[in-house]
């Protein structure tokens, strides 16, 4: 019997309101009419008013909703039981949870309107990471041709001893461009057909949330609910091209190698990238303070208070002063933890990701343990150790010293000693009372001079390098830290500022921020550009952009 009324309904189409032949239809309402019931439907008060059209043109229009049990009928209501868009006539969802339609098309819109910023965001980081990938892949010819030259250069010195070496080394940069250069292209690729397809997504939705289709809206939400996003990406640097001093019996050893390269994965949020060497940025005419961290430490001897510090991998800082304590700050001053120590923290370094310190009264190199508690790594013998550095080998840095004597360690993780320098090629003392110490990503060891006051730099080998004592020879040369390029940064505390010099001990300029910086002591690089520099006397440690 219901099919049989249901066939009748569609077949003689008669008013909503009376037995009369239909003439027109309400759009908003979803009722038939007829010429006299026309009206009487207008003065009903309706949410969304009345569109009245003529009913042999009512199925023209695209943007209308019509129901699929009831095709002549136009749908007004929603059924959130069934998630089914109703006309009037559908009697049997009576007993669901009904709203209006337009309720549903605005959730929708707003459904799409959300994820299509979030893609239009996706598309922006995307655009940056993209532009910074064709920015490498333009300067790739003349960047591996200036390593090539400088394999060339080096190679001429020693050519008849090293000529095989320098092909061997032109051949591996030449592959290492091709992957290089391969792997980038393919990073481009990939980045252009996702940007491609969120511009096409993007698009779709806009188009849909202006057309109101309720059905293709739903059909729509899910898929671009479903479109991924990254959430890390790959950056590749250029390799690098280290120089060693040139032996005969040891040639390939001493004369460089090439650093291959490398992988960081980054969350796209960052958007801060490595300078390669030749990026050609410039260090600020002022440099800015962007935060002052107040450490806290007591006044100690000789009114000092912050000693050291060293930063870990997630950008937060562990601070040594005039106190048995070592304490952690993020970047913005807060203080995270608290850990209570054998010595006061004069020097300390970041070494496995766990935070590791020297201390001078029993001879021995200490690190906090994940529970907060100290634990001895091993003993230094009868030399009292000070400025202690991890290595890019796996190793530890530490200085030592005994009476007047004074010597750099290489220690493997369980105390092996695995290397001293202490002497130059004329059997001289390297130094008076090595200090602070960093190593620079070419190897190079580099160490500020207690008694000297000076930076003296030694290669992976222990051969003297060079010195700096200031333009001058006026440095009061405290500590020392390298960035992912190779500058050196070295505190002078009584000078008030910062000396940035290259990888060869070249004078380049100082560093000093907006507000000054006063008997800076501890410096440590904290980001793409900017470092975190220690005051002594009062204790604040003061976070620098320096470069552009």
């Amino acid at each position: 019997m219901a099919s049989d009324v249901e066939t009748q309904s569609q077949d003689v189409i008669e008013c909503g309101l009376c037995r009369n032949p239909v003439s027109s239809f309400c759009r908003q309402c979803g009722v038939n009419l007829c010429d006299s019931c026309i009206p009487n439907h207008l003065r009903v008060k309706s949410k969304t008013g009345h569109v009245i059209v003529n009913f042999t043109t009512k199925y023209e229009d695209d943007d209308s909703c019509f129901c699929e049990l009831h095709p002549q009928y136009e749908c007004f209501s929603y059924c959130k039981t069934c998630e089914v868009p109703i006309c009037l006539h559908c009697t049997s969802h009576k007993s669901h949870q009904i709203s209006e339609l337009s309720d549903k098309i605005e959730e929708l819109i707003k459904g799409i309107s959300r994820e299509s910023d979030r893609l239009q965001s996706f598309r922006h980081q995307l655009e940056t990471v993209l532009d910074h990938t064709t920015k490498q892949l333009s300067s790739l010819p003349s960047f591996y041709q200036k390593r090539k030259d400088e394999v060339t250069a080096k190679g001429q010195e020693w050519y008849r001893q090293i000529e095989k070496t320098v092909k061997n080394l032109h051949q591996e940069l030449d592959d290492l461009k091709k992957e290089n250069e391969g792997v980038l292209l393919k990073q481009k690729g990939e980045i252009e057909e996702m940007i491609g397809t969120a511009v096409e997504m993007i698009r779709k939705a806009t188009n849909i949330q202006a057309s109101k289709k309720v059905k293709q809206m739903e059909k729509f939400k899910p898929v671009i609910e479903q479109q991924e996003t990254l959430k890390e990406f790959t950056q590749y640097t250029f390799p690098t091209f280290h120089e060693c001093k040139i032996d005969e019996h040891y040639l390939q050893t001493y004369f460089g190698y090439i650093e291959k390269m490398k992988e960081r994965k980054m969350s796209l949020s960052e958007n801060k990238f490595i300078p390669d060497p030749d990026s050609g940025r410039k260090v600020l005419e002022a440099p800015s303070m962007s935060s002052v961290i107040d450490t806290g430490f007591p006044a100690g001897r000789y009114n000092t208070r912050l000693y050291d510090m060293a930063v870990t991998d997630d950008q937060k800082v562990w601070m040594g002063g005039a106190s048995t304590e070592l304490k952690l700050f993020d970047l913005q001053g807060h203080l995270h933890r608290t850990v209570t120590t054998t010595n006061t923290g004069m020097c300390m370094c970041m070494y496995n990701k766990q935070v590791l310190y020297s201390d001078y009264n029993d001879n021995t190199v200490k690190k906090i343990s994940d529970e907060d508690t100290v634990v001895t790594m091993f003993t230094t013998g009868d030399w009292k150790p000070g400025g202690i550095t991890g290595s890019v080998s796996g190793d530890l840095l530490v200085c030592l010293v005994k009476d007047d004597q004074s010597k750099v360690v290489r220690y493997s993780s369980t105390g092996t000693v695995l290397q001293e320098i202490q002497y130059d090629s004329q059997c001289q003392p390297l130094y008076q009372q090595a200090w602070f110490i960093a190593e620079n990503v070419n190897g190079d060891i580099i160490v500020t001079d207690f008694k000297k006051r000076i930076v003296i730099v030694v290669d992976r080998l222990g051969i003297f390098r060079y010195t700096y004592s200031g333009r001058n020879n006026d440095l009061d040369a405290v500590s020392v830290a390298t960035d992912s390029v190779g500058h050196v940064y070295v505190t002078d505390s009584k000078g008030d500022k910062i000396h940035m010099l290259d990888r060869d001990g070249r004078f380049l300029r100082y560093i000093i921020p907006e507000g000054g910086i006063k008997c800076p002591r501890p410096v440590c690089m904290v980001g793409d550009g900017e470092m975190i520099v220690g005051e002594l006397m009062s204790g604040l440690a003061k976070r620098i952009k320096f470069l552009e």
